[in-house]
């Protein structure tokens, strides 16, 4: 009986928090059109809304560790959950992603992420598309701010090991800035498919930073190796075992 009332309380959330989201693409519209600041207000005023509706909804808290960057950095990111990707921005001043070209012509988010300066690219031609962000920065056509990508290329499954692709640490030596790992166990709560979501707390960390000027090859050993030993606490911490340990 517990989990079936849980279950339509996730139910519910999930349909409040999608009948939210066109709301505040109108209510912000008039400002998005005529500044990307309006976007960006949007998506933190969006999160927020997410993260209030899931904490009495259904017992899912947001809680973010360590010290999230507010100068123009990369974020590498642990990806679980979209909600991995909201409490990402919510804790930054202007995130913006590394995403799927076909996102820009989903509705609302598409034209919000490109107000936010998010990153669309095609596989194999995202070099032309940082090289050109960077371009646009430099000439104030575009908002400085935190570009965060996912490292391991996709959402992942709680306790599921990917290798971490090179295109990080392409980018980490072309933007030549520092870079802030992030670690998650956002899909305990929220897995990536299916209605359920589980209550309890949800965590996303800001690990210290990897200073600039590495070689690709010794940041990349440490940005996994770092990032993967501080989800896995996290995930140890949320009560989550892994299919291995439960036999």
């Amino acid at each position: 009986m517990g989990y079936a009332i849980q279950w339509l309380r996730s139910l519910a959330f999930i349909i409040v928090m999608y009948i939210g989201m066109p709301i505040y693409a109108l209510l912000f519209l008039p400002w998005t059109l005529f500044s990307p600041h309006g976007a960006v207000a949007a998506c933190h005023a969006y999160s927020r809304y997410v993260k209030w509706l899931a904490g009495w909804m259904v017992g899912l808290h947001c809680e973010v560790r360590g010290t999230p960057p507010t100068d123009q950095v990369l974020v590498a990111a642990k990806h679980q959950s979209f909600l991995d990707i909201i409490m990402i921005f919510d804790a930054i001043p202007h995130g913006k992603f590394i995403m799927k070209q076909i996102l820009l012509f989903a509705p609302i988010l598409g034209q919000y992420a490109y107000r936010l300066g998010c990153v669309p690219v095609n596989r194999g031609k995202r070099g032309k598309a940082i090289a050109k962000m960077l371009a646009d920065v430099k000439k104030g056509e575009a908002l400085p701010g935190q570009l965060v990508i996912y490292s391991q290329g996709t959402r992942l499954a709680p306790g599921v090991k990917r290798p971490y692709k090179i295109g990080t640490a392409v980018l980490y030596e072309q933007m030549g800035t520092d870079c802030y790992p992030v670690a998650t166990n956002a899909g305990v709560f929220w897995p990536r498919h299916g209605i359920y979501r589980q209550p309890g707390t949800a965590v996303v960390e800001f690990l210290p930073p990897i200073p600039a000027g590495l070689s690709k090859e010794e940041f990349l050993e440490r940005l996994e190796r770092e990032v993967e030993a501080a989800s896995d606490a996290l995930l140890e911490e949320a009560g989550f075992v892994r299919p291995a340990e439960a036999q």
